[in-house]
């Protein structure tokens, strides 16, 4: 959990970084639909990495296998659902099914923290 914690402080300061980055050095740059799809791909950052440090401290309180399987979701849902937008909007290339199967782990995550809930300790 030491390095949720670590990808978690740094998924957080990365969406600030790219939100600031969008709102001030793009939006003359990208049309209006994509600073969108930008501003969604930072909006699911960061709350997912706000997310990963609340299963950082519930995994301190409660050890739970569905906290680490929901920690993991989350990494890697922000990882396929948040970058493949970035590329979307950053680059030539169109990541196609990327978007959704990273938004699957998302709810997945999220899932496992809702069994972590219902299972005793």
């Amino acid at each position: 959990m030491r390095y949720a914690l670590l990808i978690g402080a740094v998924l957080g300061a990365v969406a600030v970084l790219l939100g600031a980055f969008a709102a001030h050095g793009l939006k003359n740059t990208l049309s209006v639909e994509y600073l969108a799809v930008l501003q969604t791909a930072v909006l699911y950052q960061f709350i997912h990495a706000l997310a990963l440090l609340l299963v950082v401290v519930l995994a301190q309180q409660r050890a739970a296998r569905a906290l680490v399987v929901a920690a993991g979701c989350f990494i890697l849902g922000v990882l396929l659902f948040s970058g493949s937008l970035y590329v979307l909007v950053l680059t030539p290339f169109k990541p196609g099914l990327i978007t959704p199967i990273g938004g699957v782990f998302l709810v997945i995550g999220w899932c496992a923290v809702a069994y972590s809930a219902l299972r005793k300790v």
